[in-house]
């Protein structure tokens, strides 16, 4: 029995709906993956939230009895496995072992770019001259922010999150295509089973050499970056891509830092400037016109 997210009624509020609840769920992946480096490696913590995450995928799947993929579905769950499972989470644990979390925010503000290119490349999607026009504008906004927030140059950390950033684009784009005939939570379920054995013997060789001295912070960094990031945050993000249109949902990542920024205010109690709530405003004007005219 097939059961699918993606076979509701498809309209574009149901789509930007479930993408910004992955966004809020992806706003606290970078932080939470910095503080997990402080306790693995970054080859460990890749795998080893690849394995937790693809024994719950697997679980659903089997409580589901959701049928398996096709033989043509095969190049595209390598696809997404290589861009969202390994690639994204090895070279941003990477990254910030160079850089600050705040000045990979930079890069995340192109996201939404590499995402709508990769929507044009892999999807026929095309959008307007004027969706275009507002992406840019939003994602140069996000970067000067970000800029002016944190410091941390390296150009090695800039160069991993560089590569971060287009192995994300072209997994989120590759995997919406399949959401929209398999489901978003069964498309990042069977691309973690796809990829279980190779980070399954990864974590096996990467396994720290001492458990003790692990903070419990850098635990629960690994429990979120598994759990939420690597699969309940797909669950809807693939339903709005595949429900809304890659390009157009895409631009909703735009708004990614200030969540972050957000709940460091909720959470941590750090103070929010005024420059970040206007900019904040500016960059949702950009999302309602890309969504406008994608």
């Amino acid at each position: 029995m097939q059961q699918t997210l993606t076979r509701s009624t498809p309209t574009w509020g149901a789509g930007w709906g479930s993408g910004l609840l992955g966004v809020l769920i992806f706003s606290a992946s970078l932080p939470a993956t910095r503080v997990a480096v402080g306790g693995f490696s970054p080859l460990f913590l890749t795998s080893a939230r690849a394995v937790i995450a693809a024994i719950l995928g697997a679980a659903l799947l089997l409580a589901l009895r959701q049928t398996r993929p096709l033989a043509k579905d095969a190049n595209s769950l390598i696809i997404v496995a290589l861009g969202v499972v390994a690639g994204f989470p090895l070279l941003t644990a990477l990254a910030l072992q160079h850089i600050t979390s705040a000045r990979s925010i930079v890069f995340i503000g192109i996201l939404p770019l590499v995402t709508a290119i990769f929507g044009v490349l892999r999807g026929g999607e095309r959008p307007r001259l004027a969706f275009w026009l507002f992406s840019s504008v939003g994602a140069a906004l996000v970067a000067g922010f970000a800029l002016l927030q944190g410091g941390g140059a390296s150009l090695t950390g800039d160069v991993l999150m560089i590569a971060a950033v287009i192995a994300c684009g072209l997994g989120y784009a590759e995997g919406a295509l399949l959401s929209r005939r398999l489901g978003g939570w069964q498309v990042i379920s069977w691309a973690l089973v796809a990829a279980l054995p190779v980070m399954a013997i990864v974590a096996a060789l990467s396994l720290p050499a001492v458990w003790s001295g692990i903070s419990l912070p850098a635990w629960i960094g690994l429990g979120y970056v598994s759990v939420f990031s690597m699969l309940i945050g797909f669950v809807f993000w693939y339903r709005g891509l595949a429900l809304g249109g890659i390009a157009a949902v895409g631009q909703l990542q735009l708004l990614q830092p200030f969540f972050g920024l957000a709940l460091a205010w909720l959470v941590l109690g750090e103070p929010v400037e005024g420059m970040m709530i206007a900019v904040t405003v500016l960059v949702v004007l950009c999302v309602v016109g890309a969504k406008r005219f994608a």
